[in-house]
């Protein structure tokens, strides 16, 4: 059988004019080149080349042959820049999954400027809070927040989320403001029964007066009074800052929960997959740090008002 190589080496030939030029052109030695096409010839049982001491002539079967071989050098040179042209550009479908929070929050804004900026790709977007099987469900990307378990996936840090104490002005008006060993028996809105929470660097086991699996609604509950909840900054940034609710056991955060791209491999990594891991970069440090003390100076310094309780 002719290997689809010696027919492409010939079609080299043939363009380059002689053995020497075909040689430096494909990196090997001009003995190899000579051998290689006396070999095919021998194969096809027919006379490609007339070779004299100063050139090379095709015969009329070698014209013809030449024709067919240079037709298929060009279709895998064809091939090969349309690979790795879909290797520079994202084309086809890109699957991610993230948690439902932080797809809404930050994910589907770097999903519309990505479709934007590259026409030819296409995303499918699936919020899940759960873990994905990358594999089994034929994921490209995933957005993990948390602990993450050991496995052979590739992981891209895309920054820390602060999560937060926090209970209304009303709530804590009519139940006072707990300290850390209080926790315990505080009432509180949880998203599991029985969690156990760290405050002040101590440990409570909670048993929530409400408890829903929703941070969203964890929160619109602890604005509503109905007790204290654990919820990410994205959620209760605004409430804070208009003074719906108050951050609990000092200014800094409960807890700070890793966010990771997680994706099957590095190697030979598709456009589309890259590109979009470049795209999620900017979110680095996405999730802001409540600064509640240095908000309450700059109130102190401003003109015209006073801390609260100020005479």
């Amino acid at each position: 059988m002719v290997s689809p190589s010696d027919m492409l080496l010939f079609a080299a030939v043939v363009r380059e004019g002689s053995f020497t030029a075909a040689a430096r052109q494909l990196g090997v030695t001009k003995q190899t080149v000579s051998e290689r096409i006396g070999k095919l010839e021998e194969k096809l049982g027919v006379r490609l080349l007339e070779r004299t001491t100063r050139r090379l002539r095709v015969t009329d079967s070698g014209a013809t042959y030449y024709d067919r071989c240079a037709a298929i050098a060009a279709q895998i040179d064809e091939a090969n820049s349309e690979v790795q042209q879909r290797q520079a550009e994202p084309v086809g479908l890109l699957r991610v999954s993230s948690p439902t929070l932080y797809g809404r929050r930050y994910l589907a804004p770097v999903v519309f400027d990505f479709l934007g900026r590259y026409p030819m790709a296409r995303v499918e977007v699936v919020l899940a809070d759960r873990r994905v099987n990358l594999i089994e469900e034929g994921l490209d990307l995933a957005i993990r927040i948390g602990r993450l378990e050991d496995s052979s996936l590739a992981v891209r840090k895309l920054g820390a989320g602060p999560v937060y104490f926090v209970a209304s002005p009303r709530f804590l008006a009519k139940y006072g403001t707990p300290g850390p060993r209080e926790l315990r028996a505080a009432r509180c809105v949880g998203v599991g029964a029985f969690e156990t929470w760290v405050a002040g660097g101590v440990e409570s086991k909670i048993d929530p007066v409400l408890t829903v699996n929703d941070l969203d609604v964890a929160c619109e509950a602890a604005i509503a009074g109905v007790g204290i909840a654990r919820v990410p900054a994205i959620l209760c940034q605004e409430a804070v800052r208009d003074g719906r609710l108050k951050v609990l056991f000092g200014p800094g955060p409960a807890l700070l929960r890793s966010v990771h791209a997680l994706y099957p491999s590095r190697l030979n990594l598709p456009a589309k997959v890259r590109l979009f891991l470049d795209a999620l970069a900017p979110l680095v440090e996405p999730l802001p740090l409540l600064d509640t003390a240095r908000r309450r100076k700059a109130a102190a310094r401003a003109p015209g008002l006073r801390p609260t309780g100020a005479r």
